[in-house]
């Protein structure tokens, strides 16, 4: 579908907790070791927040520096959507807490919740938005803080996450557009595969003492998860290289979900991409779920991976089950800013 206006992506940004935990912090917690977690996921060390620190006040931080690196006034944002699985409120929103924040105070703002693939839909849905004319300026964010909702007793899931925010500045223009194609999928009979249930109606409360707090834990069926991502991820990616007019050999960069470095191994070998073409930080900061693409982004640029102009692929996956992908071009324009 072709639409009024192309949507340029100006700025990116990222935000993580002060707060390292290494893997070897981990086998004081739970019977694991530094080798068997590095060998399964490619992880070493994650980021945790401390208390104070929360997904919004991330979020905040990461939309701070994607408005510094675009350049632009807050206020001529329109909208802010945030994707996010683990808010710190179920309402008000966490882009309503970020708008007042950051003083985009003519911007609409609303959440949504695709899990690790929740950027993947802003990004398409920020480009629906600005490709109609109805916005020209446009902030997402990618931000989860799974710490709060891990057993930290179950060496399964609690070695894999850590916490963080990603942003991205998208504007509209009528010369240039980053967004080449994107991609959404869902297959809600995977649900139950990777879930972090609710104290709603899953759990009702009835009388003077909450439900017990390990209903609240993430649960993963790993086994079955990974054999979804490594089908799930090429899929996305051909689809998208088709919706966009290019082939796979014309990506420079693999912009991936960073849940576990075997998975986006054997993705890239199904893909024909070669290693210096993956763009990961697994290793620094482990499974930020909605934050970990804009964050893999950020990171590629700011160490000089990413040079203008760059075709990439952004893909995801996670709980719902969802995933998706998008083609985006990184321009020459946005490299004066590389510098700043």
């Amino acid at each position: 579908m072709n639409l009024p206006f192309g949507a340029k992506l100006t700025g990116v940004g990222g935000a993580v907790p002060a707060q390292v935990v290494t893997n070897a912090d981990l086998e004081k917690l739970v019977d694991t070791s530094d080798e068997w977690i590095t060998t399964r996921t490619g992880i070493r060390e994650r980021r945790i927040v401390t208390q104070g620190e929360t997904a919004t006040s991330l979020a905040i931080e990461a939309a701070k520096q994607a408005i510094s690196y675009a350049g632009v006034d807050p206020s001529i944002i329109d909208l802010i959507i945030v994707a996010t699985s683990t808010p710190d409120n179920l309402y008000p929103s966490t882009a309503c807490m970020i708008q007042a924040s950051i003083g985009a105070s003519h911007s609409a703002a609303f959440d949504l919740e695709a899990a690790c693939t929740g950027i993947i839909y802003a990004l398409a849905v920020a480009q629906q938005f600005i490709g109609s004319g109805t916005y020209k300026t446009v902030l997402i964010i990618g931000v989860d803080v799974h710490s709060r909702f891990l057993n930290w007793e179950d060496r399964n899931t609690c070695v894999l996450f850590g916490d963080g925010a990603g942003a991205l500045l998208l504007q509209a223009s009528e010369e240039e557009n980053n967004i080449l194609a994107t991609y959404l999928r869902a297959d809600g009979t995977g649900g139950h595969l990777l879930q972090i249930p609710n104290l709603g109606t899953n759990y009702p409360h009835a009388g003077s003492t909450p439900p017990k707090a390990m209903h609240r834990f993430l649960h993963m069926n790993g086994r079955a998860v990974y054999g979804f991502a490594i089908n799930a991820v090429p899929e996305a990616v051909r689809a998208a290289c088709v919706k966009a007019g290019i082939a796979v050999e014309d990506i420079d960069f693999l912009v991936p979900h960073q849940a576990n470095r075997r998975i986006i191994n054997a993705a890239a070998e199904r893909l024909g991409l070669r290693q210096e073409q993956i763009v990961c930080n697994v290793d620094q900061y482990g499974n930020t779920s909605a934050a970990s693409i804009p964050l893999a982004l950020r990171d590629g640029i700011m160490r000089g991976q990413i040079k203008p102009p760059a075709t990439c692929v952004l893909v995801g996956f996670g709980g719902g089950l969802t995933w998706g992908s998008a083609i985006i071009r990184w321009t020459a324009c946005n490299h004066k800013k590389e510098k700043a």
